[in-house]
């Protein structure tokens, strides 16, 4: 069993969690406390001789405690700290009682162990088959309050995963607020850790940091409404000296679009607490008698075997368990996308030239980005009035798409669904469905407002109006972006302090309706690229444009920082033309392919300004990643430099069963007279022997790993290589 419940003595239980390599154990003592005992490699027995009883000045006792000065929650680990227990570390929950009391006395009141995964009502969460997981549901409650806490723990056994979430419902007779909610708190009594964070700006996401964890407080997240391209909701514990391949680490990974945070403490006695849930800045969640708020998932891994092997778990898991419909498993389709080909600037003749060049190339799809809507020439106006804007076509989008469609080339459309423009139609009859504070001139992001996404008026107007641009044509894609932050957090109509938190509830409502209404339509998730990728959106949307830098080198650091807790197969990637249109740089065809390659693939030019040499390349590039497509999406994915400290970016994918690899290096330094670079590789049998597909030499797997490849001295920016290696099978 996944779960095992023991009771010891009087009042005692304890609760074990255990996957194929990880045990999670935490006991309620005879006190009442939930109390964390340990999470880490697969042990037997009860770890409840890590807790330590002292005499520790100025740690408070509680009442339950008596004259027992030994104990106390400030130097206990908990599984779900509140506010006002004397524990003064950060809390998890912080509540306001009806008198204005801010205490919550969180004690056992019982448990449930089930088949099967929970789900989240309104929420997404991870999702597993009835014999893939088990649920274990424990609820605290405060005697004097009346507030009750339902935790929530998925284990998924074979994913090596658990999963944390919470319900908080008000069992008082007066209303509560509650002003601190966060989902997963773990307790370290011991160690010396590093919090690994992915921290950004537009256009350069999910760089990757590595801090110690000191005395004090650590604390990052979002407040703009979205889970941002400053900071990911995803983040790593590693102990002191955990690398690829070795040592302890933990990964925790928050399954929301909207503000959040993670904080990382250590405290007087040098344990560790780390959590992670909403933010808490804009929350302040009324709850009437009777009423619950549910929580967000943290997603929680464990391996003792490097950042690799964590990232593969993480991998799996969201191929398997949080992407969902028709192309969670699939190769998803080879798209040119009209943006940087033709920018405001085209009409129905330009996309199907556009569509005419993507099929001689091999291409399978063309996506018309921002510009076919109401009054849309530039980023000022149109927003909200989606009408399509058939002067411009020059004819009816139907009519477009069929001449698309006959090209042989599928058809897809970008759309910004969220947001409005001042200048619009539906903003001049609909003031009030703008997120503003009343009285104040608003904040302006891209020229444009935020639509009250926590309104079913509001969301139900915009669902018809995009549904009845879907129902015009055959688009099998759809772009959904969202290009400013939330600034102005008031509702005309919703309850202060609950607006960030129901307009992704709301967000999610819509896009829950949108796929089951439209399950064979491919949704391709962004937010100015890569604002908005997280767990949450990929449970509606299989993949994220991954930046609005489309330059090959930034992309590998992007790319590398992304890797480390997201798939490839969730990452939008393509090739844009040069010199780049972020940042100048001058790439070959051949690095801009290979980086991309590293995504689901595209690309984001236009093909007729390509000189015959370079459309052969294309039609090249196409074939070999149609044919890698399986490999890249499903293979175990490997790390093999750092490209923020390395000569060189490299990684490579490897097959499940170790018989196919894929190489990919790409030079960031070239020098006159340079040393050779040694690459190597990771994930292949050892005593396998491996062919190159291309120049027909074999190597032994272990020579590959241990002693590496030289990577060529060629002359050039940038240089890349791709190497296929196959095993052999000797007779």
């Amino acid at each position: 069993m996944a779960i095992v419940y023991e009771k010891q003595g009087q009042g005692e239980h304890v609760f074990t969690l255990h996957t194929e390599h990880s045990t999670y154990q935490m006991k309620v003592d005879g006190h009442g406390y939930l109390l964390h005992l340990y999470y880490g490699g697969k042990v037997s027995g009860c770890m409840d001789y890590l807790l330590t009883y002292y005499d520790r000045g100025f740690s408070g006792n509680p009442a339950a405690a008596g004259l027992d000065r030994t104990y106390s929650l400030d130097t206990l680990p908990q599984e779900y700290p509140a506010l006002g227990t004397g524990d003064f570390r950060s809390s998890a929950l912080a509540v306001c009682n009806g008198d204005g009391s801010q205490c919550c006395d969180l004690k056992y009141a019982g448990h449930e162990v089930r088949k099967g995964k929970y789900g989240l009502k309104g929420l997404p969460a991870v999702y597993a088959e009835q014999g893939e997981a088990e649920t274990l549901e424990i609820r605290l409650r405060d005697l004097v309050s009346g507030v009750e806490v339902a935790l929530l723990y998925g284990v998924l056994e074979g994913e090596d995963i658990i999963t944390r979430s919470a319900v908080i419902k008000n069992g008082a007779g007066t209303g509560i607020t509650v002003e601190k909610a966060l989902s997963g708190c773990l307790d370290f009594v011991a160690g010396e850790y590093d919090l690994i964070g992915f921290h950004g700006r537009h256009a350069m996401e999910r760089n990757f940091q590595r801090t110690a964890i000191v005395h004090g407080n650590q604390v990052i997240g979002s407040r703009r409404g979205t889970s941002s391209h400053q900071y990911n909701p995803a983040v790593i514990v590693a102990e002191k000296g955990a690398g690829e391949d070795n040592g302890s680490c933990y990964g925790m990974m928050f399954v929301y679009s909207g503000n959040f945070m993670c904080e990382a403490e250590m405290d007087q006695f040098g344990q560790t607490r780390v959590m992670m849930g909403l933010q808490s800045e804009y929350f302040r969640y009324p709850l009437e008698p009777g009423e619950e708020l549910v929580l967000p998932e943290v997603i929680l891994g464990h391996t003792d075997r490097g950042l690799g092997k964590l990232s593969r778990m993480f991998h799996g898991l969201i191929r398997n368990h949080i992407c969902r419909g028709k192309y969670a498993g699939q190769t998803r389709p080879v798209l040119l996308n009209s943006w940087e080909a033709a920018y405001f600037d085209f009409n129905a003749d330009t996309i199907v030239r556009l569509a005419e060049s993507a099929a001689q190339l091999g291409i399978d799809m063309v996506v018309m980005d921002d510009g076919w809507f109401g009054k849309r020439e530039d980023d000022n106006s149109g927003l909200g009035d989606w009408q399509v804007n058939e002067r411009k076509l020059g004819c009816t989008l139907g009519e477009m798409i069929e001449r698309v469609n006959g090209c042989g080339v599928k058809f897809g459309i970008w759309v910004e669904p969220e947001m409005v423009s001042e200048d619009s139609d539906l903003y001049r009859e609909h003031p009030d469905w703008a997120l503003k504070v009343p009285g104040r001139e608003p904040v302006r992001g891209r020229n444009q407002l935020v639509l009250d996404f926590s309104r079913e008026d509001v969301r139900e107007f915009i669902f018809d109006r995009i549904c009845s641009v879907l129902e015009q044509g055959n688009i099998e894609y759809l772009k959904w972006d969202m290009n400013r932050s939330l600034a102005d957090v008031y509702s005309a109509r919703s309850v202060q302090g609950k607006v960030t938190y129901d307009y992704m509830v709301g967000l999610y409502d819509f896009l829950e309706k949108l796929t089951a209404k439209y399950p064979d339509l491919l949704i391709e998730g962004c937010s100015g690229g890569g604002g908005r990728f997280d767990a949450g959106m990929l449970y509606y949307t299989p993949q994220i444009w991954c930046s609005d830098n489309t330059d090959a080198v930034d992309r590998l650091r992007i790319q590398y920082g992304t890797s480390f807790l997201y798939p490839i197969s969730a990452v939008g990637s393509h090739v844009s033309a040069v010199p780049n249109h972020q940042t100048g740089r001058m790439t070959s065809l051949h690095t801009r392919g290979v980086v991309a390659m590293a995504g689901t693939f595209g690309y984001e030019l236009d093909p007729g300004k390509l000189t015959d040499r370079e459309k052969e390349e294309v039609k090249e590039q196409v074939i070999r990643f149609k044919g890698y497509a399986d490999l890249v999406r499903e293979g175990d994915y490997y790390r093999l430099s750092d490209p923020f400290r390395d000569s060189c970016g490299a990684w490579m994918f490897v097959s499940r069963d170790g018989a196919k690899a894929l190489v990919n290096v790409v030079m960031l330094e070239v020098h006159g007279n340079m040393p050779v670079t040694y690459v190597r590789l990771k994930g292949l049998k050892p005593e396998g022997i491996y062919e190159d597909a291309e120049s027909r030499r074999r190597y032994s797997g272990a020579a590959l790993m241990n002693a590496g490849l030289p990577m060529p001295l060629r002359m050039g920016e940038y240089p890349a290589y791709q190497m296929e290696l196959n095993e052999v099978r000797l007779s």
